[in-house]
């Protein structure tokens, strides 16, 4: 089976190797270039070689007299003749190289046509493959003077080492760039499954501890209507609040559960087209029934509808119930506004409080789960840092977005905002 994991190794793999080709070919052409480059270089010294030992001058006389055994003129003898002009011309060589860039190993055989050959190189002067070899055809003083016509050849052995040499600059970064996206991919990939498996690992352990827990929580409910019955008027405040707390852990419990199997592709979202302004409406009018027992403030407006969206309406309904809650939690007298908007075929939903503010700091980092604000070391409302990662997870999963806008002690204002469809 293809999984997501075998296309990224895939496509990694294929990606190494198309880099890999892409620098083998840098590498070629480069070689070519380098050998063109070589060529040109060569052909200038072959000149300069030839008008140098064509005219008068102690190099081509010593080599005269070296190749003519004549000690008449010199003070030195044979051998000694012998092996100055050879040092003496492996210098020239080496310098008229130099001048034209070339620092290659070489080697070289003066002779004539005969193949009689006058002065080697120390170093054997051989041919084959893989050797290089440039004639240059002598003119002037030293043919005439040995009555022969006379070729100096240079050889150059194993020269593609020296053209790799010459393009270390190129090929060398490359390869390292290569090896260090391979290690850096690499690393990469082995920290995002090890992240993935870690979350898999907290998620079902965070499903089998709230599954654990729903059966004590239906157990303490069943207990506490069984007590209700004949229990004295000064002890039903006490049920009362078993209950209330029982019911809050219920939800939280719930909800935990419903954010791990979002995340974990457990649970299908049922989308479907529906006018979700009856449904704003709804949950607008049940939460402004309650503002009226819990001393608070909330007002709402809604733009003229229909507001024609894709949604899952149950948690839809959900998310925005949550940011309710959360702008009723951290405001010490809450006074909640929601606004319904239309513009530009979105459909945007504003949820604003007079609450104490989110520092800029925070506000990068609140929906991140389990992430809570602070106050000092203290957190002034209980909670689990769950909420705002649902709603964040919800309006994703809806295509929508949603952004906070807040100042510290001027309150916080979350936006919904969703695409109307096109009959909307």
């Amino acid at each position: 089976m293809l999984t997501k994991r075998n296309v990224y190794v895939a496509v990694f793999v294929v990606s190494v190797i198309g880099l890999l080709v892409v620098q083998y070919q840098y590498l070629r052409v480069g070689l070519g270039l380098a050998r063109v480059q070589f060529s040109k270089k060569i052909d200038e010294v072959r000149v300069n070689i030839n008008t140098e030992l064509s005219e008068l001058n102690p190099l081509s006389y010593t080599l005269v007299n070296a190749i003519t055994k004549d000690t008449s003129e010199v003070n030195i003898g044979l051998d000694s003749l012998e092996r100055a002009s050879r040092y003496y011309l492996n210098d020239y060589i080496a310098y008229q190289l130099g001048v034209s860039g070339i620092d290659a190993p070489f080697t070289y055989a003066l002779y004539a046509r005969d193949s009689t050959q006058f002065i080697v190189s120390e170093k054997p002067h051989l041919k084959g493959d893989g050797i290089l070899t440039y004639p240059i055809k002598i003119e002037g003083y030293l043919p005439e003077h040995i009555q022969k016509d006379v070729v100096l050849e240079l050889g150059f052995e194993d020269i593609n080492t020296y053209f790799y040499r010459q393009l270390n600059g190129l090929t060398l970064p490359g390869l390292l760039f290569i090896g260090a996206i391979i290690i850096v991919v690499i690393w990469v990939l082995r920290s995002f499954y090890w992240q993935s498996s870690i979350i898999t690992t907290t998620n079902d352990f965070i499903n089998n501890l709230t599954h654990e827990l729903k059966t004590p929580v239906f157990s303490i409910g069943l207990a506490s209507k069984i007590l209700e019955e004949g229990l004295s008027e000064d002890k039903k405040p006490v049920l009362e609040l078993i209950r209330r707390e029982t019911d809050r852990l219920k939800q939280h419990i719930d909800k935990v559960l419903e954010l791990s199997s979002l995340e974990s592709g457990k649970k299908l979202m049922q989308f479907e087209m529906l006018d979700f302004k009856p449904e704003l409406e709804r949950i607008c009018e049940d939460f402004k029934m309650l503002s009226e027992y819990e001393e608070l403030e909330f007002l709402f407006t809604l733009d003229d509808g229909p507001y024609q969206i894709r949604a899952e309406k149950f948690h839809l309904e959900n998310a925005i119930g949550n940011l309710l809650e959360n702008a009723k939690k951290y405001s010490d007298n809450p006074k909640i506004k929601l606004r319904a908007t239309i513009q530009r075929r979105k459909l945007n939903i504003a949820i604003s409080d007079n609450g104490h503010g989110i520092s800029e700091k925070d506000s990068k980092r609140i929906f991140r789960k389990y992430y809570r604000v602070e106050n000092g070391n203290l957190h002034k409302v209980k909670g689990y840092g769950i909420g705002l990662s649902y709603v964040q997870k919800i309006v994703k999963m809806h295509h929508g977005k949603i952004k906070v806008e807040s100042k510290l002690g001027e309150g916080t204002t979350f936006i919904l905002s969703f695409n109307l469809i096109k009959n909307g």
